[in-house]
C-alpha cells in the first residue's frame, strides 16, 4: 500500500512539474500576455494604421534603410541593440534626425529569462542612455529579444512604467523568405492597428531590406497609413 501511494505521489509530482514547465514555456513565448505590466501586440482601432518596426541594429545598412523609408515617406520605429548603438552612434543619430522613433531591444540581445533583476537593469538602462544620446526625447518602448519574457523582466518593466511592445505580423523570422514573399505575407496578415516586425540588419537582412519599399507600397495600396509605435499607442480609437 505504501509503495502504491509513493508511486501515485511521484506521478502527481511529475505531472505538476510538467504542467509548470509547459505553462512557463507558453508564458515565456506568448505574444499577447505577460505576468506583469502592459504588453501590446497590436492596437484595436477602426482606422487603417500600422506600425512598421525594425529589430536589432543599427549597422552599416542604416542609411540604406533610411533612404528607402524617406523615399516612401513612411514612419517607423527601430528597436535598437545597445552594443550596436554604441558601435554605430552616428547611425542612431541619423535615425532620430530622420524622424524615426527608437525603442530599447536590450544591450546584448540576450534572452531575458531566468535572469536576476541586476541583469535586467544592466541590459535596459545603458541602452536607454545611448538612445537618449542619439537624440530620442519621447517615451522609449521596450521589446525583448526573440519576444521572450517570464517574470523578472515584466516585473522590472511594470515597476518602471514601461510598455512591452510585441507584434502580430512577422514575415521574415527563421529562414528568410524572398522579398516578394515578405511583401505578400505582410499584406495577407496585416489588420488595422497591426505592429509589423522586420529584421533588415546584417547580411541576413538583405531580402528584408529589398522588401521594405514593396511592403510600404503594397499596404498603401490597401489603404493603410504608417505611424510610429508611440503614435499607435496614443490613438484613442
Amino acid at each position: 500500500m505504501n509503495a502504491s501511494r509513493t508511486r501515485k505521489a511521484l506521478a502527481v509530482a511529475v505531472a505538476l512539474l510538467v504542467l509548470v514547465a509547459v505553462s512557463g514555456y507558453l508564458v515565456m513565448n506568448a505574444r499577447t500576455f505577460q505576468l506583469a505590466g502592459r504588453l501590446v501586440d497590436r492596437v484595436e482601432t477602426g482606422e487603417k494604421v500600422v506600425a512598421l518596426t525594425f529589430d536589432d541594429g543599427p549597422d552599416e545598412h542604416t542609411q540604406e534603410i533610411i533612404d528607402v523609408l524617406a523615399a516612401e515617406k513612411a514612419r517607423a520605429t527601430f528597436f535598437v541593440v545597445g552594443s550596436q548603438l554604441r558601435a554605430w552612434p552616428q547611425h542612431g543619430k541619423a535615425l532620430v534626425a530622420a524622424g524615426y522613433q527608437l525603442g530599447n531591444h536590450t544591450f546584448t540581445h540576450r534572452r531575458m529569462v531566468f535572469v536576476p533583476p541586476s541583469t535586467v537593469e544592466a541590459e535596459i538602462e545603458p541602452t536607454d542612455a545611448l538612445i537618449r544620446q542619439a537624440g530620442e526625447r519621447g517615451d522609449i518602448p521596450f521589446r525583448p529579444p526573440t519576444g521572450k519574457k517570464l517574470l523578472t523582466l515584466p516585473l522590472y518593466l511594470a515597476g518602471h512604467d514601461r510598455v512591452t511592445v510585441m507584434w502580430d505580423v512577422e514575415p521574415d523570422s527563421g529562414a528568410t523568405p524572398a522579398a516578394a514573399e515578405i511583401v505578400a505575407l505582410v499584406r495577407e496578415q496585416v489588420r488595422p492597428g497591426s505592429i509589423i516586425l522586420l529584421h533588415p540588419w546584417y547580411g541576413s537582412g538583405r531580402e528584408t531590406r529589398a522588401a521594405i519599399a514593396g511592403v510600404v507600397r503594397g499596404l498603401r495600396a490597401d489603404g493603410y497609413r504608417f505611424v510610429t509605435v508611440a503614435e499607435l499607442l496614443a490613438d484613442p480609437r
